[in-house]
This record gives structure tokens, sequence and C-alpha cells, in this order.
């Protein structure tokens, strides 16, 4: 990583998919990059494991509308169905993909957290995956969608990562950490 990387997570307090919250969290936390956690609340976030059974909790250290996206290097937004499709009714977290976006900044989403992008208006032109159930409304964005277990794309002047599900874990943080390797737009 370069200088002290900075890394933005968003999530809704309920329904976010726990591995796919926790293993990135985690792991980026273990190489030294600081992390901030946004939610719609201040309320803790109850993860989630497989849509359904409870997962871990997790004190959230911002809402979503009191982050700036040029504090940050990497947006990640995590899956599980429904913090994907509430997260992205939240202007905030639409706003904050448009600002990573528009200013060059990475964006790494996994599993059902593409939806955003689609939400925000920047999937058109870029190649990505996601969970399989997202294929046509991202192809209806304008995105290239394909199966793979990890995409990384840089058309548009931005980076993303996107990988399908939480069985793509290790490949999704590698992809991660080489966003995170790149300059940052000034």
């Amino acid at each position: 990583m370069t200088r002290e990387s900075k890394a933005l997570v968003i999530v809704t307090n309920y329904g976010v998919e726990q591995d796919e919250l926790l293993v990135p969290l985690r792991h980026l936390r273990d190489d030294g990059v600081r992390v901030d956690i946004a939610a719609v609340s201040e309320d803790d976030i109850q993860t989630l494991v497989g849509d359904k059974d409870p997962g871990e909790t997790v004190r959230p250290t911002h809402t979503l509308g009191q982050v700036d996206a040029a504090d940050y290097d990497l947006l990640l937004i995590p899956g599980g169905t429904v913090n994907a499709d509430t997260l992205r009714l939240q202007e905030e977290a639409v706003g904050l993909v448009r600002a990573f976006a528009g200013t060059g900044r990475a964006v790494a989403a996994i599993c059902h957290g593409p939806w955003l992008l689609a939400e925000a208006g920047v999937a058109d032109g870029k190649r990505l995956t996601s969970y399989a159930s997202l294929r046509t409304d991202l192809t209806n964005a304008g995105a290239e969608w394909t199966d793979e277990p990890l995409v990384e794309d840089d058309t548009g002047g931005w980076p993303l990562v996107t990988s399908r599900n939480p069985g793509d874990l290790g490949p999704f943080t590698q992809g991660i950490d080489a966003a995170l390797r790149r300059p940052v737009p000034s």
C-alpha cells in the first residue's frame, strides 16, 4: 500500500453478508489500512449468513451522511441481498459511489453490491461481475457482465474491482490490494 491508505465501507444496519463485510475489513486492517464503516444509522450493524441466519454485529464508525469521499482511497460495497437492495435506496450511498467514480477513486463491490453501481449510473461501459441474479440489471445499466471470480476494470477513469460471492473473497481481497497500490488522484 502507498502511504497510509484509507478505505470506506458502506452498508445498511441490517442484512449485509457477514463474510463479505468482515473478511475484507479484517484483511485491510491487518495490512495497516485505516478502514471506516458508514451505515445508515449509528445503530449496530446486524450481519447475516446466507441472507437468513444472524451473524456477528458490528459497530459503524460513521453514518453515510457523515463521510466525504475525498477522505478515502477506496470504497468497499459488500453484498447481502437485503443490504444491497436497501443501500441503493439511500441517496447518501448513491452519492458516495458517484463521488468515488467521478474523482477516479477505486470502488470494490462483491455479490449483490454492484446493484449500487447500476443505481448510481456508473456501471455503463464497465466490465464487471456480481451474483448471477444481477446479470440482467447490470447489463441493462450498460455493463459488460462476466462470470469470473475477480474482474478488474480501469475504463472510464476509475478502477473497479468486482467478485461474485463469498467463495471469491480470496481473489477479491487481492484485487482490493492491487487497487490500493495505484496512485490516488488528488
